[in-house]
């Protein structure tokens, strides 16, 4: 059992039989009356977010997770098989708790699974990865001067807006947490 100061980016809590990862906290001590500690906090399993306070010094009940390295290796159905790289062992993650990381991952790739009591929680990616352009219309001569966007699909069919003059073959760096287009690789 923890208190409430314990709370940190990250905790993972355990409110009401479900578990709750904090995005954003802050310890608040007023003028007046005592500190409480206001956080952010995601349901693990749905992903909905909620905002939450607690009283400084309140008891609360944290969940050991633990997080390994995993490499994605392929996608079974609607399912993805990835492996543990210190044991060699393959688990099986339901889409649902794969979410938006399909969205980015790529074979071979690794990428950090949260475990709870031998069940897999969610995915953690990197906060980049690089992809290569799949499909995008041809650019115009003189659009590279404009600041315009156009769609493009990268290599895990994933669509994502990018500057005009970018071409098919290109590979370009994208935010996991956003789907953003951060700049073009060379290689």
């Amino acid at each position: 059992m923890a208190t409430s100061n314990d709370i940190k980016n990250g905790t993972i809590l355990k409110l009401d039989g479900n578990l709750w990862q904090t995005i954003e906290f802050q310890h608040v001590k007023p003028g007046k009356g005592g500190a409480f500690v206001r956080t952010k906090l995601r349901n693990v399993t749905s992903g909905k977010v909620v905002d939450k306070t607690f009283n400084a010094g309140a008891k609360v009940e944290t969940a050991t997770v633990d997080r390994s390295e995993y490499q994605y290796l392929y996608q079974d159905g609607e399912d993805y098989v990835f492996m543990d790289n210190s044991t060699y062992d393959q688990i099986t993650v339901p889409a649902a708790v794969v979410g938006d990381a399909a969205n980015f991952m790529l074979e071979n790739q690794n990428v950090t699974v949260a475990m709870y009591e031998g069940s897999p929680l969610y995915i953690e990616m990197p906060p980049s990865v690089v992809l290569e352009i799949t499909y995008t219309e041809p650019g115009l001569q003189g659009d590279r001067s404009t600041g315009g966007t156009k769609p493009a699909t990268v290599e895990t069919d994933y669509q994502i807006q990018v500057p005009l003059f970018l071409e098919q073959g290109t590979k370009v760096k994208v935010d996991t947490r956003t789907g953003d287009y951060l700049g073009r690789v060379n290689e």
